[in-house]
């Protein structure tokens, strides 16, 4: 009888995809909500050949060195900036991930949480179940207009493409900072690229898209906030590690920023409450999900999962020279 691939997964993952792992490999699967305790996954992944990981298991050295037959990391997310990626090429063990699939999802999101910090949807919300609207107010929660503004893309990858298109609808001005030109988004949208100084102190709306490494890290910091106006709106649905978020905090509590919109965190999960402001959004990193989305991400792990074993070659393999998660 041949042995089926020993195979562990670190949390319960949508239906369409799991029955695909358990028909093909011998799978363990983690049942709790919460992540498993990264000793018990050093002693769960001992004697497995792929893993199953999500963006909250950490697979670095010290894990592969308690993994001996380990040959393929699946990772249940477009990003993989949870996984030593040099150290699993080195090992010789696979990595795969789904870019292209959250794309549509995070774009809407980025775009929710912009014209809602600029409509002040959130603050008109909590003022009239708190039971003070009282009649109509002529100067009550003015917003903000879209419409002819500027919007201001850090990281003009697909999903920062997609955002630009939505917001063309409005007939916004685009910029983008990044180090690749997008002549797509200049021919298409008519964007602009600019230096990051540029784009911080001439748009109304800032959305963060690009890529998490170092030299990406922290890059949005107070004196970057500094530079933008004060009736702006920050947006960052890409890796919470991009922004200062104490900082912008801050900026948005003594009215330097007009409003922030947050769906990732430098830890997750965060402690929100430290965030208590009418004009600060946070959302729990839920920008690229949905049912039908979870089902093509775990069709295409499980799909990566069983070609690698194999020894066969798939569409998305992480390499090392890759930047990120989301170009």
């Amino acid at each position: 009888m041949v042995r089926k691939p020993r195979v562990f997964v670190t949390r319960l993952i949508p239906e369409a995809g799991l029955r695909q792992i358990v028909d093909a490999c011998d799978a363990d699967i983690w049942r709790d909500p919460l992540p498993p305790p990264v000793d018990t996954l050093k002693a769960k992944v001992a004697d497995c050949d792929g893993l199953v990981s999500l963006l909250t298991d950490r697979v670095d050295a010290a894990l592969l060195a308690a993994a001996p037959r380990l040959k393929v990391v699946s990772n249940f997310a477009v990003g993989f900036n949870n996984i030593d990626v040099p150290a699993c090429t080195a090992r010789g063990i696979a990595v795969g991930n789904t870019p292209g699939v959250l794309t549509d999802a995070t774009a809407d999101m980025a775009f929710c949480l912009l014209i809602a910090a600029a409509r002040r949807v959130v603050e008109g919300h909590q003022y009239t179940l708190a039971g003070k609207w009282k009649t109509w107010e002529p100067l009550g929660h003015l917003g903000q207009d879209l419409v002819g503004r500027t919007l201001g893309i850090v990281g003009m990858g697909r999903i920062g493409y997609a955002l630009a298109k939505r917001c063309r609808g409005w007939d916004m001005r685009v910029l983008y900072h990044d180090v690749y030109k997008n002549e797509a988004a200049e021919r298409d949208l008519g964007a602009r690229q600019v230096d990051l100084a540029t784009l911080l102190r001439e748009s109304d709306f800032v959305s963060l898209h690009t890529d998490l490494n170092e030299q990406t890290r922290g890059m949005i910091g107070a004196d970057q906030l500094r530079k933008m106006k004060r009736s702006a709106v920050l947006v960052n649905t890409a890796r919470g590690a991009l922004l200062d978020v104490e900082a912008a905090v801050a900026a948005v509590r003594a009215r330097h920023l007009a409003g922030v919109g947050l769906d990732v965190f430098p830890e997750e999960p965060a402690d929100l409450g430290r965030y208590a402001e009418p004009r600060i959004l946070v959302t729990p990193h839920a920008a690229g999900w949905h049912p039908a989305l979870g089902a093509k991400i775990v069709e295409g792990i499980a799909t990566a999962l069983r070609a690698l074993l194999a020894g066969s070659e798939i569409p998305y393999r992480v390499i090392p020279t890759e930047l990120s998660f989301q170009r």
